[in-house]
């Protein structure tokens, strides 16, 4: 039982629920679509994203590269290959594996690509998840690379076929996998993700596969794989317990050993080594450490761990990739990319500068072929400056392979980095996009982002949709690093865990009233969006700070925090947000914004966008703080896209729209 008016909104296909979404929805288009304003906006960032010019991002599978690809006439994607010859020309042939849109029309389905798996070594066969309307559940099946075409899923060699559920499988050989899956009652967790772990044989039903491991109901999931690098053929499962402490273990036979490391610590074991970064100080080792020895050691108990990376104040460490070589770190200093180069021997590990990295702008490295070459591919950007993929060896200069068109006039505009000082004293960066010629008269149109929550940094990056749609009209955009990221490392993103989850929304406000101070713009003039856990931040500054904003963008948020632990995934994200049904509400209700509305309050108008498909974040959440607002007297936007998951559209007709809806509504900053 509830006291909630509003808990029939929860039922995702109701169809009384399903009525009110399409009487919302009428009434939005009704509003924001039927001007010339929305026809331009909606057409140019659809423009962007089916642009023939923009990079087609590969990957490099045995002497290939292969390429997902969607476009105006591919709404659903092509997945494509080509040789690395071909795809250095301006126009490369692709010989194409699968139309996806050839595909839905032939079986009735919508399918939406979530990628593909190949067998090593023999690089013949795929395992390919798709994902009715863009969900997180999909289906997977065994695809021949030579015949083009599904493996058949009957007879002696019949195909591998994992029906629609969340989770997923590995190979380990040409016959047999690793599937973790949803196998009925009692197999998946209460986030709704597998906990068993099951070896299946071809030919042999899915059903009948036997259980490795089982983790427990209250556990995150469970997972396993197969490590297919030559030389070092090993199966690991992994147990997560929550989203920030798991288990590893080596599957040795028909036992599991664990491998002894802190939960909270990412492992990752490659070739002879096992790499752990710290989420907590580990003995003398700091948090946000990244630490190596080798893995035979590891298990033996006689581990001599030694540091590739310790943070400092400014310092953090973004990500790093494998070579057949060599270890390319990647470290964030002040929120601006740095590379270098570790390389393992008989006496330590030898550090060097990464030649050729970019001075400026954020830069994403990735190994080309980890287990061939000491290749990677460099992709760099800014707000400014159209996406490039490069390719590069450590000690060589980078070779550019493509470079995205520019689809906005950026000449007029420059990129600045300030800093502010939040309520509790704490220094935090924000980037800021402007024309050079702005007045600094307060009446600059500005959209302020944000994000902060599981360790994720916001960086620099292009956008063609936010240029023609924001920048080129005049509008400012700034883009908030709050705590509860990972711009700083794991201190960052523990310092808005929580209880201290408001120091999050704190961090968002002092960037809004910097930004009226420096007299760029003034709360009528000001935007707050934010998508995800964004969302429930974006709520937050609807209902704590309405005085800093002239409206607010809400996409697939989270906002309901009493009931998010049990709608779909969200019982997953308790250590981020704690556990409503105990104590822990005293203080997550300080930040649920459906429990914050006041009707006696004074909002800025606000949009809400979600999906009847998104199975990670529920649509309840928007549906029902849409109708709670509207219940108090506020000004409510509603859209809910039928399709799309959690990224709010399945093709690029749909995420136009989407946006051009959020522009619209934002058009009414620049009144008066």
């Amino acid at each position: 039982m509830t006291d909630d008016p509003h808990a029939w909104l929860e039922d995702v296909t109701g169809e009384e629920a399903l009525r009110w979404v399409a009487g919302h929805n009428a009434g939005t288009e009704e509003r924001l679509t039927g001007t010339e304003l929305f026809a331009g906006l909606e057409s140019g960032i659809r423009e962007v994203l089916d642009a023939r010019a923009r990079i087609p991002w590969v990957v490099q599978r045995g002497g290939l590269y292969y390429n997902f690809w969607t476009d105006e006439q591919n709404p659903r994607g092509l997945w494509r290959r080509t040789t690395p010859e071909q795809y250095r020309t301006d126009d490369p042939e692709w010989e194409v594996l699968l139309d996806l849109d050839a595909l839905n029309e032939a079986e009735g389905e919508n399918w939406v690509w979530h990628g593909a798996r190949f067998l090593r070594p023999d690089l013949d066969r795929a395992l390919i998840d798709l994902s009715r309307g863009g969900a997180d559940a999909d289906v997977t099946r065994e695809f021949d690379l030579g015949t083009k075409d599904w493996v058949a899923p009957d007879g002696a060699a019949s195909g591998f076929v994992r029906p629609e559920a969340k989770g997923g499988v590995s190979w380990i050989d040409r016959d047999t996998l690793w599937v973790s899956s949803d196998f009925g009652p009692g197999t998946t967790t209460s986030s709704g993700y597998p906990r068993t772990v099951r070896r299946w044989s071809r030919g042999t039903a899915l059903a009948d596969a036997p259980v490795i491991f089982e983790g427990g109901t209250e556990d995150l999931s469970v997972s396993a794989h197969h490590d297919q690098t030559p030389g070092y053929p090993r199966d690991f499962v992994r147990r997560a317990i929550d989203f920030y402490s798991d288990e590893l273990y080596l599957v040795e036979g028909t036992t599991l050993r664990k491998v002894d490391v802190p939960d909270s610590a990412i492992a990752d074991v490659q070739r002879e080594w096992l790499v752990l970064e710290l989420r907590e100080d580990w003995g003398r080792f700091a948090a946000g450490s990244l630490l190596a020895a080798r893995f035979d050691d590891v298990l033996a108990g006689t581990a001599r761990w030694e540091v590739l990376f310790a943070p400092s104040a400014s310092s953090s460490l973004a990500g790093y990739t494998w070579t057949r070589h060599h270890l390319v770190l990647n470290v964030l200093e002040d929120v601006a990319n740095r590379l270098s180069v570790l390389t393992p021997g008989e006496d330590g590990w030898a550090r060097s500068a990464f030649t050729g990295a970019p001075e400026f702008g954020s830069v994403d490295v990735s190994a080309v072929d980890s287990d061939e070459s000491d290749d990677v591919w460099l992709v760099v950007t800014d707000y400014l400056t159209p996406s490039s993929l490069a390719i590069a060896r450590p000690g060589e200069q980078p070779q550019t392979l493509k470079s995205s068109p520019a689809f906005f006039d950026a000449s007029g505009h420059v990129i600045e980095q300030h800093f502010v000082t939040s309520d509790d004293g704490t220094r935090v960066p924000y980037f800021l996009v402007r024309p050079k010629d702005l007045a600094f008269d307060s009446t600059a149109p500005t959209l302020l982002y944000g994000y902060g929550g599981f360790e994720i940094a916001l960086t620099p990056g292009y956008s063609g949709g936010i240029g023609r749609s924001w920048l080129e009209r005049g509008g400012v955009y700034a883009v908030a690093n709050l705590r509860g990221g990972g711009e700083y490392g794991p201190r960052w993103h523990r310092a808005a865990l929580r209880e201290n989850r408001p120091r999050a929304y704190e961090d968002m406000a002092a960037v809004a009233r910097d930004l009226v101070d420096r007299g760029i713009t003034a709360p009528a003039h000001l935007a707050v969006q934010g998508g995800s856990n964004g969302g429930l931040m974006a709520g937050n500054m609807l209902v704590r700070y309405p005085e800093l904003f002239g409206a607010v963008v809400i996409q697939v948020p989270l906002l309901d925090m009493k009931r998010y632990s049990h709608l779909l995934a969200g019982a997953s994200w308790m250590a981020e947000y704690g556990d409503p049904d105990t104590e822990d509400w005293e203080f997550i209700r300080t930040f649920s914004p459906y429990h914050l509305i006041d009707p006696a309050a004074t909002y800025p108008p606000v949009i809400l966008l979600t999906s009847t498909r998104d199975d990670r974040v529920h649509p309840g959440h928007a549906r029902k703080f849409a109708a709670a607002l509207a219940a108090a007297g506020h000004d409510v936007t509603y859209y809910e896209n039928i399709e799309g998951g959690h990224g709010g559209a399945a093709d690029n007709a749909q995420a136009a729209k989407m946006a051009a809806l959020a522009y619209t509504f934002l058009e009414r900053l620049r009144r008066p």
